[in-house]
């Protein structure tokens, strides 16, 4: 093993005894909440035993923190998300969200194209904001063309298309809330 490795090791124990304290915890009230016995808890705490994952997973679930927090590991220092792009229907999506369910965001880059409007209906709330291009937005009896920096926004249980005006490639941000769930924009208003 590595010498930051053994340092971070190191480290463990006291880290585990200092959360169990903080919470008030007797190392009888732990065992009996994970599952270990009180001998391996205390020597883990007095760094006599290495931890292991086996014995991590049930702490960090005893104390309801995470993983990372019982071992240290240092923040993430690269916060932009790395997503691969799928092609779907001819468009490339980019998913800005890993989470599942909820809200989830997309940058699609929609190619140049002319198309005829095949509006569709379905349970959720989109907010589309356009990067760059024209996109063509078609919903129930409204069809728009946004530019660069337009948005709009619309129950997706009215019928709707949207997609390239045919005059080159556009690039845009979807939001896409699920069964109605919608997105909420606060602004901070300027004061004179």
């Amino acid at each position: 093993m590595s010498d930051d490795t053994d340092e971070v090791l190191a480290e463990v124990g006291p880290r585990l005894r200092r959360l169990r304290k903080e919470r008030g915890a007797t190392l009888a009230a732990l065992s009996a909440a994970t599952g270990i016995s009180v001998s391996t808890l205390s020597r883990l705490e007095s760094g006599l035993r290495k931890p292991s994952l086996e014995l991590l997973l049930p702490l960090a679930r005893a104390h309801q923190v995470p993983l990372d927090e019982l071992v240290g590991a240092p923040p993430a220092g690269d916060p932009r998300v790395r997503s691969k792009p799928v092609v779907r229907g001819g468009r490339t999506h980019w998913p800005l969200t890993s989470r599942p369910g909820g809200l989830r965001a997309y940058k699609v880059l929609e190619p140049r194209r002319k198309e005829a409007p095949e509006p569709r209906s379905h349970e959720g709330y989109e907010w589309l904001y356009v990067l760059s291009g024209r996109l063509r937005l078609v919903l129930g009896e409204h069809d728009v063309v946004l530019t660069a920096g337009e948005a709009a926004e619309f129950d997706t249980r009215t019928p709707h298309w949207f997609g390239s005006t045919g005059e080159g490639p556009v690039e845009f941000l979807s939001l896409f809330g699920p069964q109605g769930e919608r997105m909420h924009v606060r602004a901070r208003l300027k004061r004179s």
